[in-house]
């Protein structure tokens, strides 16, 4: 029986695909109300994360800028979503 690998979904953007890995990894989830993506904190889904990048980059681009880009969008992530009252968040 042949196997196939399961692909990622086409992204246009390297931010785009950035935030599908670390989605993908656990790292990153979305505020269920308003759909803003929050970080979750966690370090082993954050190394994860980085490690897909590193493995499996998008076409064209190094696994160096991979990582970079998964780090950037990390970092411009909070924890919290920015249009929920600071007590529901």
């Amino acid at each position: 029986m042949l196997m196939m690998k399961e692909r990622r979904p086409a992204i246009r953007t390297l931010r785009g695909w950035a935030i599908n890995v670390l989605q993908e990894a656990g790292a990153i989830h979305e505020c269920e109300e308003h759909g803003w993506a929050k970080d979750r904190a966690d370090p082993h889904a954050h190394e994860r994360a980085i490690e897909l990048a590193r493995q499996d980059p998008p076409a064209g681009v190094s696994a160096g800028e991979a990582v970079a880009e998964v780090r950037d969008v990390l970092d411009s992530i909070g924890d919290t979503c920015p249009e929920c009252p600071p007590d529901q968040a």
